[in-house]
């Protein structure tokens, strides 16, 4: 089983984060930030990787601080599931609609991460949900997740539509590069011989 857990406590969150990437997208996400967390489950269940997270941030503040230390959580649960990445298809890509919105994900698990992000959410807020960490939480998760990640917003007037379809579009594209390939499950899918 590629599975993993993580926990990460400073002074501004607490977190525990559990994954396992061979499961069927069940999901208990607590960080109490109620729009983060269905984004979370989107997450889990589109990806089909089981996924258990708490976290206790510093919500007087704001968002921000529990919103990226999940994403950096996961990212590191991610990078240690994945181990060695041997037999992975590597590559994944979604085209995702959503009512009014479109959206593009494509990812590399090269453990060279790098976001591009060209997205712009129409609002900023969702209900009481800063729109602008939304790239905050994939930014954190490329960067410790070791992700090459593309999101394009192709279409969209709808900042909750827009928002839920990038996580459905990149939990479908993890899914996808994260299967094992049949024709090559027992090698590393790089010339280098190493991700």
């Amino acid at each position: 089983m590629r599975s993993a857990k993580v926990t990460r406590k400073t002074a501004e969150t607490d977190i525990s984060v559990e994954i396992n990437l061979d499961g069927t997208g069940t999901y208990d996400n607590q960080t109490g930030v109620g729009f983060f967390d269905h984004m979370l489950d989107q997450l889990a269940r589109h990806s089909l990787t089981d996924m258990k997270i708490r976290c206790s941030g510093d919500l007087h503040i704001d968002d921000h601080h529990t919103v990226e230390d999940v994403g950096i959580a996961l990212g590191q649960a991610l990078a240690q599931a994945l181990n060695d990445k041997k037999g992975i298809r590597r590559y994944g890509a979604c085209l995702l609609p959503m009512d009014d919105a479109l959206v593009r994900a494509a990812l590399d698990l090269s453990g060279r991460p790098y976001l591009v992000w060209n997205m712009e959410l129409p609002t900023s807020k969702i209900g009481s949900f800063d729109t602008e960490l939304v790239r905050e939480f994939f930014q954190a998760l490329s960067t410790h997740g070791g992700i090459t990640l593309h999101v394009d917003a192709l279409h969209g007037i709808n900042s909750h539509h827009m928002a839920e379809a990038a996580f459905k579009a990149v939990a479908r594209a993890l899914r996808e590069a994260v299967e094992t390939d049949p024709r090559k499950s027992d090698a590393i899918p790089s010339t280098k011989g190493a991700l």
